[in-house]
């Protein structure tokens, strides 16, 4: 068996999520689907992150093994994307790994990003690609919160009712807020995160910018590891899975 590494960019306004369900079109199934027809055998897809339904990403990292050589990488690249690109994902690289090599289990990073389109004007070439909120927003209280969500804490506030990690502990390494003119990107930088979690935290430093919540407000919401004191969660359509390192 060989094993291959593939690197997809997606836009998952038509999808529900990457994870394969018995309802609903997914980005797993239909990049699986169209593989194993492609190499004429039935490959099992296994992904670096589960994103959610709407939630879009630059460089998703996936596995799967096959019985046979992939003798021309670019060929495959050509005819996948062929089946592909009219769905909305591409498939950026193939690379052949090693059997110890997994998607999911061999990260060390996964990094997120959110993009906030903060004006009163609705964004049209960017529909369904961010958030878009007309209430200015207090960056400089929004960047101190921020420093509140870094290190390894109990996230048991931001965590979805679903989720099914196994602990509620995770590690943030940074957390970056950019802003240029009306465009705010907001990156996260982890390990792993629990479900939602990256949408929840940014649903709570809005409330942090629009002063709905003061600091110490925020903090304590953070501290009481209450999901039902969690702020709404940001929308999926704003959030990118960037990338995931190894």
């Amino acid at each position: 068996m060989f094993r291959y590494q593939i690197v997809i960019e997606y836009e998952g306004s038509n999808f529900s999520g990457w994870q394969i369900q018995k309802k609903g079109k997914t980005i797993q199934g239909l990049i699986q689907k169209k593989i194993s027809k492609l190499l004429k055998q039935k490959i099992i897809l296994q992904g670096a992150g589960r994103t959610d339904s709407g939630v879009h990403a630059k460089a998703q990292s996936a596995h799967f093994d096959c019985s046979n050589k992939i003798n021309y990488l670019n060929k495959f690249l050509k005819s996948i994307n062929y089946f592909l690109n009219k769905d909305g994902i591409s498939i950026l690289q193939i690379k052949k790994k090693n059997k110890n090599f997994h998607a999911r289990f061999s990260a060390k990073m996964r990094i997120y990003k959110y993009i906030i389109i903060n004006r009163l004007s609705a964004p049209v070439l960017e529909k369904n690609r961010v958030w878009h909120i007309t209430k200015k927003l207090d960056l400089k209280l929004m960047r101190r919160g921020t420093k509140k969500l870094i290190g390894t804490k109990d996230f048991s506030t931001f965590r979805s009712s679903s989720c099914r990690a196994n602990s509620p502990i995770k590690t943030i390494y940074l957390v970056k807020i950019k802003s240029s003119k009306n465009k705010i990107e907001i990156e996260f930088r982890s390990q792993s995160f629990l479900q939602q979690q990256v949408r929840s935290m940014v649903g709570c430093l809005k409330y942090l910018g629009e002063k709905k919540w003061s600091l110490k407000k925020f903090e304590n919401v953070i501290k009481s590891k209450k999901r039902t004191l969690c702020a709404p969660p940001a929308p999926p359509e704003g959030l990118y899975l960037s990338r995931v390192s190894y």
